[in-house]
């Protein structure tokens, strides 16, 4: 599987995953200039932006450890663009990162919460 299928497949998990624990998804792949938001769901009251990083193997670490500094600063812009075109949108926010793991059999998703801001 290439990268892309791999990531789109790993999006697609998490979305089934939080949707599993209340979330509201809201939107998927939100794009700006510089990159996206993967998932942009409400929990309880709260408005999340996620972060989905996919990995298939350990050689370059665990998918969590992909999410930056630079990466999260990215998230918080971007954050800003989706809420200035958009009404009604609670005033809570946070960052959360799902992290899907491929390298075994049966896939692990880890959900991390307040990644950011």
């Amino acid at each position: 599987m290439d990268r892309s299928k791999i990531g789109k497949y790993g999006e697609d998990l998490a979305a089934a995953y939080l949707s599993k624990l209340g979330y509201k998804i809201i939107e998927r792949n939100f794009r700006i200039r510089g990159g996206e938001i993967d998932i942009i769901a409400l929990d309880q009251g709260i408005l999340i932006y996620v972060e989905v990083k996919t990995r298939s193997s350990h050689d370059f670490g665990l998918p969590e450890e992909s999410v930056t500094y630079h990466k999260l600063k990215f998230l918080e812009r971007a954050s800003k663009f989706y809420r200035a075109n958009r009404h009604n949108l609670p005033l809570q926010e946070r960052i959360d990162v799902v992290s899907i793991d491929l390298s075994r059999s049966k896939p692990s998703i880890n959900l991390i919460k307040n990644a950011g801001f």
